[in-house]
């Protein structure tokens, strides 16, 4: 059986329509296989509907603390439906670039059916066998489910059906602190759940700067959620039309809806990938006993143990974040189509979480730092307090902390405060360009928010100098002379 193809995509999310769409636009013959819909987890149940429904929380939360500005309101009357509405309307604006009448005319033949691969170069789709030069397999991940007795029998929702429901839960348990339970968890307390965070380390946001992560924790609080940590869920009961969550022979929760938010499983199982001489790795699933989860493993390449087939995205365990898929699917596009001589480069890898405040963070954390070169850093903190923007917006909740080198290399920032998601980019840049802090430390536009980020840089410089007797004297001496001849 001939070739086919020059490339062979499986998976329709953002990193496979990222491969698929430029191999066609270089005149690549490309066939993208999708068992579902164009656009993945990202469009339909990630980043676009996620951001939509924070924003919509965070007016609500705006309105009903306006009086701090002397505008006074009435509590915000919230149409949970209407908000749902606001995110699915923003759905389908995005919707017609994924479509796959876009891809088809591209050049890109869209292919929709589950299939699996037979042999290392021939992957069946539809009762159709398909051979190409190449394959990419990007068929993402979805929602890990903890096996905790009862969850079954009790029903829960994922990230795939919570941006769907038309009612507000009255009250919600959220499973798991991380990143989408956080950004989640607050947006429904603040259209009007009562919200409980369910997490099983000692603190929410755990991969997280101990110190940045406080700060979320703290506003969490604040808005009236109810936080428990050291807190592992071992069942669920359902009684008069309520779920009831048990830890330690002890009934933490007693709500209408639980939201699991314990981590991501990659979606491999139908692939055959056995056939194909394709490996897998094994990793501890998201800390509620529920087993192992599979990524396939690949190399700095991207090619997995069959160099005619390369991976990216979630589903190869890595960074489970959009913008790494789409930086890795350009890695695979080049290997994959041309000659295998990219390798992926994890040095500078950034990601936001979307609370309020915002919490971002590129590099090592202070303590992997230490680990890695001992006393042979510098950690530099500003408070967004001492930022005049965020005090004109009552905003100072947070601070913008840089690890350094002794030499002013930077290894790694954590921004926790307003916009964080926003300002760390700047830090990514000089981060890439191996620039050192003091390239932070340049005009920047007042009174703007990115004001930490020189701000932080100065104060690095003002802990040198405060440390340096020897300069200080000398300065002393030299401006006292200067003095003397007028």
């Amino acid at each position: 059986m001939a070739v086919e193809y020059d490339l062979v995509v499986i998976g329709g999310g953002s990193a496979g329509l990222l491969v698929a769409g430029i191999a066609a636009s270089l005149k690549a013959k490309v066939a993208l296989i999708e068992r579902d819909r164009l656009g993945g987890d990202c469009l339909w149940y990630g980043c676009v509907p996620s951001k939509s429904l924070i924003h919509a929380s965070r007016i609500a939360y705006e309105v009903k603390h306006a009086g701090r500005f002397g505008i006074y309101c009435k509590d915000p009357e919230i149409d949970f439906a209407k908000a749902i509405n606001h995110v699915q309307g923003v759905i389908s604006t995005i919707q017609p670039h994924d479509s796959p009448e876009r891809f088809a005319a591209l050049g890109v033949e869209v292919i929709f059916g589950s299939g699996e691969f037979i042999d290392r170069q021939t992957f069946k789709v539809n009762g159709r066998s398909i051979k190409a030069r190449a394959f990419v397999i990007a068929t993402g991940s979805r929602a890990a489910i903890p096996a905790i007795p009862g969850l079954k029998e009790a029903g829960y929702i994922t990230n795939e059906q919570v941006f769907s429901i038309t009612k507000r839960p009255y009250s919600l348990a959220v499973i798991g602190g991380g990143p989408i339970g956080c950004e989640l968890g607050q947006a429904f307390s603040r259209l009007g759940s009562q919200v409980t965070m369910i997490a099983s380390g000692d603190r929410l946001l755990a991969k997280e700067d101990p110190e940045a992560a406080q700060v979320i924790q703290t506003q969490f609080a604040s808005e009236g959620i109810s936080i428990l940590t050291k807190t592992r869920c071992d069942r669920v009961e359902v009684a008069g039309g309520k779920k009831y969550l048990w830890a330690n022979d002890q009934k933490v929760a007693e709500v209408d809806e639980i939201l699991i938010a314990t981590g991501r499983q990659p979606n491999i199982e139908s692939l055959n990938l056995q056939a194909a001489g394709v490996e897998t790795h094994q990793k501890s699933a998201a800390g509620y006993g529920s087993g192992s989860k599979q990524g396939i493993s690949v190399n700095a390449k991207l090619q997995t143990t069959n160099p005619r087939i390369y991976a990216c995205g979630d589903v190869i365990g890595g960074y489970q974040f959009t913008h790494v898929a789409g930086y890795e699917a350009n890695i695979v596009l080049r290997n994959a189509l041309f000659l295998p001589v990219f390798k992926a480069d994890y040095r500078v890898i950034p990601w936001a979480t979307f609370t309020d405040p915002e919490l971002a963070r590129v590099g090592l954390t202070e303590q992997e730092a230490k680990e890695r070169y001992g006393d042979n850093i510098n950690v530099v903190k500003q408070g967004f307090d001492e930022v005049d923007r965020a005090q004109a917006e009552a905003a100072t909740a947070g601070f913008a902390k840089i690890i350094t080198r002794r030499n002013g290399e930077i290894l790694g920032a954590h921004l926790v405060g307003p916009a964080a998601g926003e300002l760390i980019h700047e830090i990514i840049l000089a981060m890439s360009h191996k620039l050192k802090i003091s390239a932070l430390g340049g005009i920047h536009i007042y009174p703007t928010l990115s004001e930490i980020n020189s701000k932080v840089a100065f104060e690095l410089t003002k802990q040198n100098y405060e440390k340096n007797y020897q300069l200080q004297n000398i300065l002393e001496k030299l401006f006292r002379l200067l003095r003397t001849l007028g």
